[in-house]
């Protein structure tokens, strides 16, 4: 899977999560989406753990500060 298919699935998982239409790019960070909360937050990365059927570490989690370290991650793991 490449970055393209996996931003791709991204922007759907947010739109879904958050219920708004969310342009997902690299620099995209939970300060930059209203509505993104510890709990919305916790339901965003189950969401991708199940889309993508990927486990990641509470480790792993804490140390994400954007989406563009997500997809790496999600690229390293699929």
């Amino acid at each position: 899977m490449d970055e393209q298919q996996i931003y791709a699935r991204l922007t759907e998982i947010f739109s879904d999560v958050f219920d708004d239409d969310i342009q997902v790019n690299p620099e995209l960070s939970a300060k930059d989406v209203d509505g993104w909360d510890s709990l919305s937050h916790i339901r965003l990365i189950l969401t991708i753990e199940r889309a993508f059927k990927i486990k990641f570490s509470t480790s792993e989690i804490g140390k994400l500060e954007n989406v563009g370290q997500l997809v790496a991650l999600i690229k390293a793991r699929a």
